[in-house]
This record gives C-alpha cells, structure tokens and sequence, in this order.
C-alpha cells in the first residue's frame, strides 16, 4: 500500500473516534477537536506498549509498521513472517515488533480488538486478522465491527469485553497519537515499513531480508 501516512491522519481518527454510534454511541462535533488533540502530540501515549516476539537480548530489534487493512501487510505475514520467524526471531536472532498503522478506522478498531483484554491474545488474533482480512473488512461498518467481534470470540473472548474494548475512545486517541509518533520519527510512508537496527527499509523480498539482517549478524 503505497499511500502517504500522515496526511489523512485527522480524518482517520475522527471517523474512528467520532464514529463509535457503530458500538451504540453517537457521533458529535467532538469528533473534530479529538482529531487536532491526536494530531498535536497532547494525547498520553504512556499505556500503549508494544507486542514483541522473540529475545530481549536479541542482537537485531526489527519494527514492522504494518496497517491490519493492507492487503500487502497479510502477504507479508502469510509468508515472508513465517521464513523469518523460524529463521531468526525463534533462534534468538531477531526482537521483531509490530506497530500498527491506522489508514482508515477499520485498522484502528481491529488493532483494539487485538489488544483487547490487554493484549494478552495479541499475536493469535494478528494471526487470525490477517488470514481473515479478505472476509472481515467487507460490509457496512456495523458489520465489519461484528466480523472484528467474531474474531476476538474465536479468540476466547466474550462479547461484554469486546465491546468495552471497541468503545474506548481514550484507548483509540491513545493508540493513534503514538502511531503518529513513531510514523514521523522512523518516517514511515507505506506499509508494510520496517525498521531494522534503527535504520527504516521498504517492503522486499525474503531474500533481500535476509542479506540485511546476515550483514547486522555479521
């Protein structure tokens, strides 16, 4: 997905923010000023954490930035993830993180719905996200909020929990005002991003992975 970032950023969270009458609240002007907040850097980002998989002792940390929408993103994780987690991040090579993109409110509410339950079934339902992003992000929003509750129950999740997690917009502000943080630091301006030793790359080859992450080991 070669779309610019930052530039739709106020229109995404006001959609997310302000369209919650989708969880059974309603929409207002608030919409707007939670926009500008995000947008500003005045929102406390200290509660959101990231998802690692691997060693802390790793000798490469690797940041995927990856939008839960983005069909090139579940291309990644359906095969090029796979080669890297059994080559690197479960040898104890790799610290790989995700960080979430949020081009639209349809990313945004199913990075809450991984996060649901603090994050505790983060990685099964990215799993699940992916595999199943052709089917969840068809429909009105009503029913793609239902498709992203339907994956959280696979989960083992009820729908009590998912709900409170998909109607908290202090979590939703929260989680794009640290997207846009580290979007601008790292320069993020598609998706899938990764940052590799503090140094950012764009989508590529498994191969060409490979030569980089061979040449940090080396």
């Amino acid at each position: 997905m070669n779309t610019k970032i930052l530039a739709a950023v106020a229109a995404v969270i006001a959609l997310a923010i302000g369209g919650w009458f989708v969880f059974g609240q309603s929409s207002g002007p608030g919409a707007t000023a939670i926009a500008q907040t995000s947008a500003s850097g005045d929102v406390d980002t200290s509660g959101v954490v990231d998802f690692a998989l691997g060693s802390d002792d790793a000798p490469i940390t690797m940041i995927e930035y990856a939008s839960f929408t983005c069909p090139h993103c579940a291309s990644f994780h359906a095969n090029t993830f796979k080669q890297l987690k059994a080559d690197y991040i479960d040898t104890g090579k790799v610290k790989f993180v995700i960080r979430e993109v949020y081009f639209d409110r349809y990313g945004l509410w199913a990075g809450m719905v991984a996060r649901c339950d603090n994050g505790s079934r983060y990685h099964g339902l990215v799993d699940l996200i992916y595999e199943q992003q052709r089917e969840w992000t068809q429909g009105e929003p009503a029913a793609i909020a239902a498709n992203l509750k339907r994956l959280g129950k696979l989960a083992g999740m009820d729908d009590e929990t998912l709900d409170a997690c998909l109607r908290d917009a202090e979590k939703a502000e929260a989680l794009n005002a640290y997207y846009i943080e580290n979007a601008e630091r790292d320069g993020i301006r598609a998706t899938p991003s990764f940052v590799i030793n503090g140094e950012t790359h764009g989508n590529m080859s498994y191969e060409d992975l490979k030569r980089i992450l061979d040449a940090e080991l080396s």
